[in-house]
């Protein structure tokens, strides 16, 4: 099972509510869900998040949220890692069995079905040079 957990916390300070803000006119997070659902690698798009208008937007947009994000990784200094390891320790409470986790951050509204077909493949071969 392949799945893409996208970070979209809702305290951002320098760009406030920066994930739902309209690009294009789309919500940021938008562009990045689609883009998950056009590679066709993923088994399920999950968005985690603290806050609940970003869970409402991705939801709308077909993304799953089946959690909410605690507070304690939702500050300014919590790392990614420990984001996606809440997500991943939440996939196995679901006894789910993620063979790969992809991070995609909600404001990558460049990154391209190509670019995380070009991941999986250096993911699956080791060539990550």
């Amino acid at each position: 099972m392949n799945i893409a957990v996208i970070c979209a916390r809702g305290g951002s300070k320098r760009i406030p509510r920066k994930n739902i803000k309209q690009f294009y006119g789309k919500p940021m997070i938008a562009w990045t869900i689609k883009v998950a659902k056009e590679s066709g690698l993923f088994d399920h798009i999950i968005v985690s998040t603290d806050d609940e208008e970003i869970a409402e937007v991705a939801k709308s947009c077909s993304a799953e949220v089946p959690f909410m994000r605690p507070a304690e990784l939702s500050n300014d200094y919590a790392p990614t890692t420990e984001v996606i390891a809440h997500a991943v320790t939440w996939m196995h409470e679901q006894d789910w069995k993620p063979e790969a986790v992809c991070c995609i951050y909600a404001t990558s509204v460049f990154v391209t079905k190509d670019d995380l077909l070009k991941g999986f493949d250096a993911l699956n071969t080791g060539k990550w040079q």
